[in-house]
C-alpha cells in the first residue's frame, strides 16, 4: 500500500498537488533552521557584546563546511535512490542509503578530529583576532569538536527519507532538532541561565542535532519493513556503479558548498577590517536574508526526488512542468521578500540588536542582499534539476561561475569602489547572470530531453 502511494504521488498526482507535497514540508524545514539560526544571533545579540555577535558571524564558515559532506553523501545519495527508484531498482536504493549514512559517519568523526587538533590555524583562517578568538573558539568546541557528526548525519538521514517521497518525515526529523535549539538558546546564552554567551548557543545547537539524530533512528526502525531507506552495514559495498553514481552528483554538489565557505570566509575577513560592529551587522543581515533564501532552496530540494523519477522514467513533459512552476512559484515569493526588506530593512535589523551604528550597518548591508533573491532562486532551481538527473558536471560548472568567475572578483571590486557597503552587492551581480544562465540551459535541456524521448518511441 505505502509503496503503491508513492508511485502515486510521483506519476500521477497533479504537478502542483505533488509540487506542494514534497516541496511544503521541505520550506517548512528550512525556516525552521533559518529559525534556529537566527535565534543564535537573536540571544546572543541580547547580551549587548558585539563580540559574542561576531564569534557566531565567523564560526559560520565551518559550519556551511558541514553541507559540503551533506551535499556529498546527501544530495548524492538522494539523487541516485529517486533515479534508481524511478528504473524500480531497488537493491540500488538501499545500497545507495547505506554507502550515504556510513560515508557522512565516517566524516563527521574526521572533521571533529582535524578541527580539535589544528583549532589555532583554523580560527586565524576565519578572521578571528585577539579581541574574538575566545569567544569563536568557546563556540566550536560543542558545534565542531563534539557535534561535527551528528550535525551532518541528521542532515544526510533528512536527504535520504525524502528521496523516497517521505518529505513529512524528513522535515519533522529536522525541525525537531531545530525547535529544540530555540528553546534552549536563551538558557544557555542568557543571563538568567547559565549565562554561556556564543559557547551556550553552541551546546544548545550540538543537544539539538543529537535529538534530531534519535528522530530518524527510531523512523527507520519503527518502518524498517516498508522504507527504502537502509543503513543495515551488510548492505554496505563500495560498488563502482553505486560509488561513481554518487559520487558524481556529490562531489560537484560539495565543491559547489566549499566555495560558498570559500565566499564567504573572504567576505567576513574583508567586513573585519571595519570592526566587530560591522561583522556583527554583515551577521545579522545574512541570516535575515537567509529567511527568503531557504524558502528558494527548499522548493529546489524539495522537488528533486519528483524531478529525478520522472527524468528516469521518461516522462520529461511531466519534469518539466515540474521545473516551470516551481520557478513561476520561487520568483514571485523572492520578488515579494525583496521589496519587503528594501521598504523594512531598519526595523528588521533593530529586533536583533538595539545599536544604532549596527542598525545603519545591516539596513544597508540586507538591502544589497536583498535584491539578488529574484535572480539567486533560478540559479537554485537550475542546479536542483542538474543534480536530480545526476548532470553533476552542469551543477560544477554553475557553482564555478557563481563563486569563482563571479562572486569573489565582484567582492574584491565593489569593496575597492565602495568600500564595506559595496561587499553587500557582489551576490546580486553575480546572480544576475546566473539566471539568465539558468534560464538557457534549462530550456536547452529540456527540448533535447524531449528530442531523445521522441526518437525512442519511434524506434
Amino acid at each position: 500500500m505505502e509503496d503503491i502511494k508513492k508511485r502515486t504521488l510521483f506519476e500521477e498526482t497533479p504537478v502542483p498537488k505533488a509540487v506542494m507535497t514534497l516541496a511544503v514540508p521541505t520550506v517548512l524545514s528550512s525556516l525552521v533552521m533559518v529559525l534556529y539560526n537566527l535565534a543564535d544571533t537573536y540571544f546572543v545579540g541580547m547580551l549587548g557584546d558585539p563580540v559574542q555577535n561576531a564569534a557566531v558571524t565567523l564560526a559560520a564558515p565551518v559550519l556551511l563546511a558541514f553541507n559540503a559532506v551533506n551535499n556529498l553523501f546527501g544530495v548524492g545519495a538522494s539523487s541516485m535512490m529517486s533515479r534508481a527508484l524511478g528504473r524500480k531498482d531497488y537493491d540500488t536504493v538501499y545500497r545507495s542509503s547505506a554507502f550515504g549514512f556510513y560515508c557522512a559517519l565516517i566524516c563527521g568523526l574526521l572533521f571533529s578530529t582535524l578541527y580539535t587538533l589544528l583549532r589555532t590555524p583554523f580560527l586565524t583562517l576565519l578572521g578571528a583576532d585577539a579581541e574574538t578568538s575566545a569567544a569563536t573558539a568557546a563556540y566550536l568546541k560543542w558545534t565542531v569538536s563534539c557535534g561535527a557528526a551528528p550535525a551532518i548525519l541528521n542532515v544526510v538521514m533528512a536527504y535520504l527519507v525524502r528521496a523516497e517521497g517521505a518529505a513529512l518525515h524528513a522535515s519533522i526529523g529536522t525541525m525537531s532538532g531545530c525547535l529544540l535549539n530555540i528553546v534552549l538558546d536563551p538558557v544557555f546564552i542568557m543571563p538568567w541561565g547559565f549565562h554561556m554567551g556564543a559557547a551556550g548557543a553552541g551546546l544548545a545547537t550540538f543537544l539539538s542535532n543529537c535529538v534530531a539524530c534519535a528522530y530518524f533512528f527510531i523512523l527507520l526502525f519503527v518502518k524498517r519493513k516498508s522504507t527504502y531507506v537502509c543503513i543495515r552495514p551488510k548492505m554496505l559495498c563500495v560498488k563502482k556503479s553505486i560509488v561513481f553514481g554518487i559520487c558524481g552528483v556529490g562531489i560537484p554538489a560539495s565543491i559547489q558548498n566549499l566555495l560558498n565557505v570559500t565566499g564567504m570566509t573572504i567576505l567576513n575577513n574583508f567586513t573585519a577590517a571595519f570592526g566587530s560592529d560591522a561583522v556583527a551587522a554583515m551577521g545579522i543581515s545574512q541570516k535575515i536574508s537567509m529567511i527568503p533564501m531557504y524558502i528558494a532552496m527548499g522548493i529546489s530540494q524539495g522537488i528533486m526526488p519528483l524531478v529525478g523519477y520522472n527524468y528516469a522514467d521518461g516522462n520529461i513533459r511531466r519534469m518539466r512542468k515540474t521545473v516551470v512552476f516551481s520557478g513561476c512559484l520561487s520568483v514571485s515569493l523572492m520578488a515579494a521578500a525583496a521589496v519587503g526588506y528594501a521598504l523594512g530593512a531598519d526595523g528588521l535589523i533593530a529586533l536583533f540588536m538595539k545599536n544604532d551604528t549596527i542598525i545603519a550597518y545591516g539596513a544597508r548591508f540586507l538591502r544589497g542582499l536583498g535584491i539578488s533573491l529574484p535572480f539567486l532562486c533560478m540559479d537554485f532551481l537550475a542546479v536542483g534539476v542538474f543534480q536530480s538527473c545526476g548532470m553533476g558536471k552542469k551543477a560544477l560548472g554553475f557553482a564555478i561561475l557563481r563563486k569563482i568567475v563571479l562572486e569573489i572578483p565582484a567582492l574584491y571590486i565593489l569593496n575597492r569602489l565602495f568600500p564595506l557597503y559595496g561587499l553587500a552587492y557582489a551576490q546580486f551581480s553575480a546572480e544576475c547572470i546566473l539566471a539568465v544562465a539558468a534560464v538557457c540551459v534549462l530550456v536547452v535541456l529540456f527540448k533535447r530531453l524531449k528530442t531523445q524521448t521522441a526518437e525512442q518511441h519511434t524506434e
